[in-house]
């Protein structure tokens, strides 16, 4: 009957088709709008057909059709035309079961490395491909069951290649590089090519909705240019508006699609990397605030894996499913890094399959036998109403040992609910493991013990809403509950404390703010301290969640900016966007509840905005009364303001959670009602922008370019005398003119400057000067502001370059060279006997600058030569000189420079707490002067701030 449903005429299509919708319309309860519907209409402007609605149409047209669209079909379609034409052109569909073109084994053969022993990602990655080249590391899947394997020698090649072609583009060693790429085998290639190329890779999710095009270019760009990004990786498709973003991101040097980056045959040499580099910056997805960059080390990534890890007993005999998005925490380092780390085979495929599909991914599980497959409370809850019984039959998920569940709040009903359809095919309740975890601690924070059923706490509501107490409920008759899951205990090297609004712990079932520490946890919000001196206090990070213990398990009871105080008891968005889902008409998903503060009556107003496809005022009237008669039934409070749209104006975030923050301030800036533009006026609104912005930054150029000139003509008429003074001078006589030439050029630089405390300046003891380094500037500052004879510690690298070395021997400078440690040691020595003959110098702890601003980590050589010869540092802070000379670029820009002095603070002792302690007091005098954020969370020890780890 379908096939003959499908091979008749379009028109008996058409008919059909229009019948679907109107009958989803309908059972969406957004049926009253429309008398009849044609094939123009718009699934999104005229329909209020949102994503999961287009999820579920897709299933209804491929049952009555038998078919199996496209996935990029339904996600992409305009109009039902659209979806008519894709009708016609898609071939009958294949059983469910046997979309997978190849069985795989279970890997029998164990991983043969110790990963303990690495320091990097990319050392682990370099492990396995030495001891098992061809063993199957990644295992990729098209919507049409086609796979694609990767060898781990395949990656190693690959990111290889990668690598070499980012630094034949100029990459530099700490500069940030975007992907916005889709679930592919390039993602992966990136991801580690940018790691061996000495990049900070920054995962940024692709452009999903096409509404929504001015939205997401206003976002990305913001992050962008936050993480002032170098580079930015895309897709072909994705590639003109990646271009119409690059005037908003100053620091942009290039937009390249991963094709381009594979075409050169040149390769690098593997580097194993640092424990301490940089090796994620992961944005948050911004539910609740602005999203903000959490910044990762490699240490920091590694801690987190081997700890959770331990705490689930991942073995190299472990099969990973996952649909997850790569831009996202739990499917970047849960699914993929921690695959890697334990050479775990990884089955992957793309997020719109299991939402158009989501019983491939259980026959996924199925077929590869995974044993470790995870996903938000939304996945398992979409497997339990979506997927057709017939859909199912053979299915078997008895290898699935660890279905985690995470990264949202966890309903105890949905996890009862999947285990009551599935358990018949094989998924036993005890695989069910709910975690907490969140980007701030890399990824894992708790899990259960394993092989329990899910652990479910009954409350007391009023004494929850009253008194912020969970007391336990056993009368079964006792209908006024709530109901919260366990989550656990800390993992392995893990804390979690609950605290009270001043920071003091709270007894055991107090609800209160959860906090945890440990060696996973941020080094800072990328280029946002007060973001991040917001949540950390006295050693301890705050998560943002609200939750009490009980027999020392977690029970997450919601976000602390979700919670909504009216009338003296407190209430969570989450319940109360749940209760008014439920009226007719609102469309499920699609509610945000939030508060505000009424100045006038000295309390909080309730606010409920949800969306309708309705738009006749006698039926949105009747609305607003049931939605008011449900929350006083059932929570006892009424809404101050019950507020209806239209489809698609709450604002969500890529992975589809409500953005409260964002809708508050629509609300607050009368925007709820504004209808969204069509896709191509968006673009021509973004377009508009964007030659706007190239307009701004023609003429900057321009200046730019002018003083470049400048510079230059300086330079010429003067480095070539100062260069022949080099051959008839004394070295003593050579540095008073090399200072009063760096003083004349500084003048003349037309760049207004400001120096503080120079009295601090001394030249009558030994000293060490330790200044922050922004831009290869601050050498020619600094020799124009310390006292002639300092003698500057400098890369051997510049010690080799042609004209330059000239000087820097006169001046008798210490090279350093950090390839080769026994030789370091020398100039170590050499060091310190500049400083026992009472000479000074000037060292840059970080060791390196890069084109995003912030401070680095210092090293600790220089502090411990201090504080075993008892000699004082001045620190020095210079703020301005990254804008005026940025990264290796040779275009100069004029821009103010202050440089501040600081008194000098001499060791306490010889000890190591000592030589830690004087480097966090040096650092954070130069933190509070250079004006920029620190890229690791490092105050002075004795404050009660973490101290960072070299």
């Amino acid at each position: 009957m379908r096939q003959n449903m499908k091979n008749n005429q379009p028109k008996q299509i058409s008919v059909k088709l229009i019948e679907i919708t109107n009958q989803l319309l309908v059972d969406l309860d957004i049926s009253q709008n429309f008398r009849e519907i044609s094939l123009r209409e718009s699934l999104q402007g005229h329909l209020g057909i949102d994503s999961i609605g287009r999820a579920e149409l897709s299933s209804r047209v491929e049952k009555a059709f038998g078919i199996e669209l496209p996935s990029n079909v339904i996600a992409e379609a305009e109009t039902l035309a659209d979806i008519e034409a894709a009708i016609a052109a898609s071939p009958m569909t294949k059983e469910v079961e046997n979309i997978f073109q190849t069985k795989l084994e279970l890997p029998v053969d164990h991983c043969t490395i110790d990963p303990s022993l690495a320091s990097s990602l990319q050392e682990v990655l370099m492990m396995h491909a030495a001891a098992t080249p061809d063993r199957i590391h990644l295992c990729l899947i098209d919507e049409t069951g086609k796979e694609e394997m990767i060898t781990y020698q395949q990656l190693l090649t690959n990111a290889l290649q990668i690598a070499a072609n980012l630094k034949k583009r100029g990459l530099e060693k700490g500069d940030t590089v975007a992907i916005m790429l889709p679930t592919q085998a390039s993602f992966f290639y990136c991801f580690l090519g940018i790691l061996f190329a000495g990049g900070v890779p920054i995962p940024i999710y692709p452009p999903a909705r096409a509404h929504q095009l001015e939205q997401y270019a206003k976002k990305e760009a913001a992050i962008l240019s936050n993480a002032s990004v170098r580079f930015l990786i895309t897709f072909k498709q994705a590639k003109l508006l990646s271009q119409l973003l690059r005037p908003f991101v100053p620091s942009l040097k290039e937009i390249i699609t991963s094709i381009d980056l594979m075409e050169s045959t040149d390769t690098l040499k593997p580097v194993h990397g640092n424990s301490h580099d940089f090796v994620l910056i992961q944005y948050t997805s911004g539910s609740t605030s602005q999203p903000k960059g959490v910044l990762l080390t490699q240490q920091n990534i590694l801690s987190n894996i081997r700890s959770y890890g331990k705490g689930i007993q991942i073995t190299s005999k472990d099969v990973c499913v996952s649909w997850l998005p790569l831009y996202h925490d739990l499917g970047l380092i849960g699914n993929w890094l921690g695959s890697l780390y334990f050479g775990v085979r990884l089955v992957a495929f793309s997020p719109i399959i299991f939402l158009n599909h989501p019983e491939k991914w259980l026959w996924a599980i199925h077929h590869y036998r995974g044993t470790i497959s995870a996903g938000p409370n939304f996945a398992y809850e979409l497997c339990t109403r979506k997927i057709d019984p017939t859909h199912l039959e053979g299915l078997d998920l008895s290898s699935w040992r660890l279905a985690i569940n995470g990264a949202e709040a966890i309903y105890p009903k949905t996890l009862e609910r999947f285990s009551q359809k599935f358990s018949p095919y094989g998924f036993r309740t005890e695989s069910f493991l709910p975690v907490y975890g969140l980007a701030e601690n890399s990824l894992g924070l708790t899990a259960p013990p394993l092989g329990r059923k899910p652990v479910f706490d009954t409350i007391n509501r009023d004494e929850f809403e009253k008194h912020h107490i969970a007391v336990p409920v056993s009368n079964s008759r006792f209908k006024n509950t709530l109901q919260f899951t366990s989550c656990g205990g800390p993992l392995p090297d893990n804390q979690i404390r609950i605290v009270d609004r001043n920071y003091q712990n709270v007894d055991e079932r107090v609800i209160g703010h959860i906090q945890f520490q440990g060696p996973s946890s941020m080094q800072a919000y990328f280029n946002n301290p007060e973001a991040t001196q917001k949540v950390y206090h006295d050693g301890w990070w705050d998560t943002g969640d609200l939750g009490y213990l009980a027999n020392g398990e977690i029970y997450i009871t919601g976000r602390q900016k979700d919670v909504i105080i009216k009338a003296g008891r407190n209430f969570f968005t989450s319940e109360i966007e749940d209760i008014t889902s439920e009226v007719p008409g609102i469309r499920r998903g699609c509610v945000i509840a939030f508060s505000i503060n009424d100045a006038e009556n000295g309390t909080d107003q309730l606010i409920i905005v949800a969306e309708t496809a309705i738009i006749k005022e006698e039926p949105l009237e009747k609305i607003r009364k049931q939605i008011q008669d449900c929350m006083i039934s059932t929570l006892n409070v009424a809404a101050d303001k019950i507020i209806l749209v239209a489809p698609q104006r709450i604002p969500k975030t890529s992975s589809g959670k409500l953005q409260r923050s964002s809708c508050k301030t629509m609300y607050l800036e009368n925007k709820l009602h504004k209808k969204n533009l069509k896709p191509w006026v968006q673009l021509i609104k973004i377009s508009f922008s964007s030659l706007n912005r190239k307009s701004y930054r023609l003429i900057g150029s321009l200046i730019k370019m002018l003083y470049t000139a400048y510079i230059a003509i300086l330079l010429c008429l003067t480095l070539p005398v100062l260069w022949l003074l080099t051959f008839i001078t004394t070295s003593s006589a050579f540095s008073w003119l090399f200072s009063s030439w760096a003083k004349l050029i500084c003048k003349l630089s037309l760049c207004p400057q400001k120096i503080s405390g120079k009295k601090n300046l001394t030249q009558s003891k030994p000293v060490i000067y330790a200044s922050n380094h922004a831009s290869y500037s601050d050498v020619l500052l600094l020799s124009a502001l310390l006292p002639p004879k300092t003698l500057f510690i400098g890369k051997k690298s510049l010690f080799e370059a042609p004209f330059l070395k000239t000087f820097l021997h006169k001046l008798k400078h210490i090279s350093v060279d950090k390839e080769d440690m026994t030789q370091s040691l020398e100039d170590v020595k050499q060091v310190a006997i500049v400083l026992k003959n009472k000479g000074a110098v000037l060292v840059f702890p970080e060791g390196t600058f890069s084109y995003a601003p912030g401070l680095r980590p210092f090293k600790l050589s220089i502090f411990k030569i201090a504080a075993e010869l008892n000699v004082p540092i001045c620190p020095i802070a210079i703020s301005g000189t990254r804008y005026l000379l940025r990264g290796n670029e040779l275009i100069l820009k004029p821009h103010p420079i202050k440089t501040h002095v600081g008194k000098l603070i001499y060791p306490s002792g010889s000890e190591w707490k000592d030589i830690t302690e004087l480097k966090n007091k040096v650092r954070a005098d130069i933190l509070a002067h250079c004006g920029e954020s620190t890229l690791d969370f490092v105050i002075p020890t004795g404050s009660g701030k973490k101290e960072s780890l070299e």
